[in-house]
């Protein structure tokens, strides 16, 4: 049976990448779940690009609409609350609905939505995916001449179901995007958890349970995390880490890694050193001492060399467990110490002590900012 589950995950997974699906893990094991008869078929749990997103908050928007009040009310109720959401994070304002006329991908915007005569909502609607800053000013130009043309108000919202940086999120909001994110969207649909209509109710678990997929790594033993975890740990760190810091997937020739960085401090001719947590297959956990923005290829061995020996020089003698890389690397990005997981994350067998890791990851920005004082 279990040799079975994993043929029918490896399966699956070629399958969805096959026809362009993005699907996590825990989709994968719904999906199997269902296979084997254990649960409820869910439609975004299957259906997981973002157009079906796209899809279900046109979906609930229309249902605002006074008109549809008589087909069923508590998903008008549900719909009307959700634009007055919606219309009150973008602007403030608190409105009474009389109209409502939403559609999808509209000058190339994810969902557009007149609401009475007097407002037009814009939503970019991204699951894990992000959008270019150039792309969201485009798109805030070319409403805000349709509403000077009909008299209207313009309200910009940013919706995300995924997780994604703080820094990042902050880039959406400096070009007018206000941001509505998953935990207030869990927030919202508790106030409307009496609802059972198929749709909404799958769109809902389906949310939860990345929510709960994302927050597993709290419970789970580190060497069972999988992607959902490290980025419910990510998100953690995200929010507990003082310093400058970011975190994204990043595409290379060995499969991709999902990194976060922190703590930059800037070198002569530009350099900056770093702190880096990588998740890729067959190195997760890795906490790397990097040096990026080093331009000229010639350079790069003298680079690295000289500042992996300041660290590890300094390291021995502060005797803390840091080492040098395996192999270097010879790009614009570069190792010049680790850190293995066992030694800031905790063994494969336990569970995470955050508290600790907190105090851990501050040792090294610390031991870091020690090595630049010596370097200046």
């Amino acid at each position: 049976m279990v040799f079975c589950r994993r043929l029918m995950r490896v399966v699956m997974r070629e399958m969805f990448c096959e026809y362009g699906g993005d699907i996590s893990l825990l989709n994968l094991n719904n999906v199997i779940l269902y296979m084997e008869g254990k649960m409820r078929p869910n439609l975004f749990e299957i259906s997981t690009k973002e157009l079906s997103q796209d899809g279900f908050f046109t979906w609930l928007l229309r249902w605002a609409d006074p008109e549809n009040k008589i087909h069923d009310q508590l998903l008008n109720e549900c719909g009307v609350d959700f634009v007055k959401l919606l219309i009150k994070e973008g602007c403030g304002d608190n409105i009474e609905i009389n109209g409502i006329n939403a559609k999808r991908q509209q000058d190339n915007i994810d969902i557009s939505v007149e609401v009475n005569k007097d407002y037009f909502i814009i939503i970019e609607d991204k699951t894990y995916t992000r959008d270019h800053p150039g792309k969201l000013r485009k798109y805030i130009k070319k409403a805000s001449e349709q509403c000077e043309n009909d008299n209207r108000k313009l309200v910009c919202i940013y919706l995300k179901t995924g997780a994604e940086a703080r820094s990042s999120l902050k880039v959406v909001e400096k070009t007018g995007f206000k941001v509505v994110g998953r935990s207030k969207l869990i927030e919202f649909f508790k106030k409307h958890n009496n609802i059972s209509n198929n749709i909404y109710t799958d769109f809902v678990d389906k949310i939860n349970n990345l929510e709960k997929a994302e927050k597993a790594f709290e419970t789970t033993a580190i060497a069972s995390w999988d992607r959902d975890c490290w980025t419910g740990f990510y998100h953690f760190l995200d929010t507990n880490m003082k310093n400058d810091c970011g975190w994204s997937y990043e595409n290379n020739p060995a499969g991709g890694s999902l990194c976060f960085y922190w703590n930059f401090f800037k070198l002569e001719e530009e350099y900056k050193l770093y702190l880096q947590i990588e998740h890729a297959k067959g190195k997760s956990g890795k906490l790397s001492f990097r040096i990026c923005d080093v331009h000229d290829k010639l350079k790069r061995k003298d680079v690295r060399t000289r500042y992996s020996d300041i660290v590890l020089e300094k390291a021995e003698r502060n005797k803390m467990e840091i080492a040098k890389p395996s192999r270097f690397g010879n790009g614009n990005s570069m190792n010049v110490a680790i850190v293995k997981t066992e030694d800031w994350l905790g063994n494969n067998d336990e569970t995470i002590n955050k508290e600790n890791v907190i105090k851990k990851l501050k040792q090294y920005e610390e031991f870091l900012s020690e090595c630049i004082k010596e370097i200046a």
